[in-house]
């Protein structure tokens, strides 16, 4: 079993061009996001981006890429055993 979860994981990558757009790779989830604040569960942890006027403009979940535009002000991660410690979706925890 331990082999299929190495198997599923995906490379985490940030590209960020003139704090403007911004690619990712290795997304697990989209936790939230509005306007000001972007949550994201990532394969390094979770991942919170604040800035303004932010938009997801691409997201492939199947691929683990998002794409973000907007003006970004910070990136901040935290420990993976946070909000989706239990490997499920936001909506799946809700919906239970």
């Amino acid at each position: 079993m331990e082999e299929l979860t190495n198997v599923n994981k995906r490379a985490h990558k940030l590209m960020l061009n003139n704090r403007r757009t911004c690619n990712l790779t290795g997304i697990n989830d989209v936790l939230s996001f509005d306007e000001n604040e972007i949550i994201l569960e990532t394969e390094q942890g979770m991942l919170m981006i604040k800035g303004n006027e932010l938009h997801v403009s691409r997201l492939t979940l199947d691929k683990g890429e998002v794409d973000i535009d907007g003006r970004v002000d910070s990136f901040t991660y935290s420990e993976q055993a946070g909000i989706g410690a239990k490997g499920e979706s936001l909506l799946a925890r809700l919906f239970k």
